[in-house]
């Protein structure tokens, strides 16, 4: 029996060798990063320092409307995720198919959310997931796959996942596993309201090297570099850390740079979603069974929350931006 690359959707929209129109990849999301060689620092190698002041690469981004955050549910919660995230932010989802999106042996119910703050890739496994599946926080959709491997090997990126068709699995400097995948045809969805914040943790050693290679991939600027940013906004109220806030065509990115020691849930969440009035959002949230785990903290201009979803998905959520 012919098995479906990881991520497809089984409908017809991406092509991948020799399969046909029904393997076709699910979006894994991640919005995105970027980054200007101000902030690589002194402490990164000679080698990003290089690609970080070299032109940008030709993009192979397509729109951060493509890119989506993966979402792992405890088994048998898919449907209770998807009625929580619709009602706490509106939006739809793709009819589930239960299918083998992997290399090696699996089932899972996959499906894709649609909501005006961020698109994701929902999986429920109906076996155990198969390594290292379940690491790579994002998928981004590229315009042209082989290019997009090369240039993120390029980058200093190396492959976890070799090529399933037009899918691979590449992880980037500090640890960042990411999904790219190509479409025979484009898919057409419309702009998101607001673009999600891929969230990552890097330590202080691994952040030059991770912002260098990352900026020369993604072909993203900088918009803010704060080296004494709030530490309530990370759980840690009375200290600070350093916060670099990201753009790119692949969407945005927030580097929380810290010595490891992050309370929980800080560090298991992937991605964080803007919103006009957060705590207008957490009571809906609350309503629809999901959990506020942390906060609100306000601090600087910014309010935000920790929020776990039926199915185990943990959230920040926050009203105002430094992504400017």
């Amino acid at each position: 029996m012919r098995r479906l690359p990881f991520g497809s959707r089984g409908s017809g929209t991406k092509g991948t060798k020799g399969t046909g129109a029904k393997r076709r990849a699910m979006a894994w999301a991640l919005p995105t990063v970027m980054v200007a060689l101000s902030v690589v620092g002194s402490g990164t190698p000679s080698s990003a320092q290089g690609r970080a002041a070299a032109a940008p690469v030709p993009t192979t981004a397509v729109g951060p409307q493509y890119d989506t955050t993966h979402v792992y549910v405890t088994p048998g919660t898919v449907d209770a995720f998807d009625a929580s995230w619709g009602a706490t932010f509106g939006g739809t989802h793709t009819t589930k198919a239960v299918t083998t999106v992997t290399p090696v042996p699996s089932k899972t119910e996959s499906e894709l959310v649609f909501s005006p703050v961020g698109t994701l890739s929902a999986f429920d496994f109906r076996t155990p997931v198969p390594y290292p599946f379940g690491a790579e926080r994002t998928g981004w959709l590229v315009s042209d796959f082989d290019m997009g491997v090369r240039l993120a090997r390029q980058s200093g990126a190396h492959l976890v996942v070799a090529p399933i068709g037009r899918d691979a699995i590449v992880q980037f400097p500090g640890g960042i596993n990411v999904q790219l995948y190509w479409h025979t045809t484009a898919p057409s969805y419309r702009p998101l309201d607001t673009v999600a914040d891929n969230r990552v943790y890097p330590t202080s050693d691994s952040v030059g090297q991770f912002l260098g290679f990352y900026l020369w991939f993604t072909g993203g600027r900088v918009v803010s570099d704060r080296r004494a940013a709030d530490g309530g906004e990370t759980g840690m109220p009375g200290e600070t850390y350093r916060r670099i806030a990201l753009r790119s065509p692949f969407g945005n990115t927030v580097v929380g740079v810290t010595d490891g020691h992050l309370p929980y849930p800080f560090g298991r969440e992937t991605a964080g979603y803007a919103v006009k009035d957060l705590a207008v959002t957490l009571r809906k949230a609350e309503a629809a069974g999901a959990k506020v785990l942390w906060g609100p903290n306000a601090a600087e201009g910014r309010s935000n929350a920790m929020v776990q979803f039926p199915g185990g998905y943990v959230a920040e959520l926050h009203e105002g931006s430094d992504q400017r």
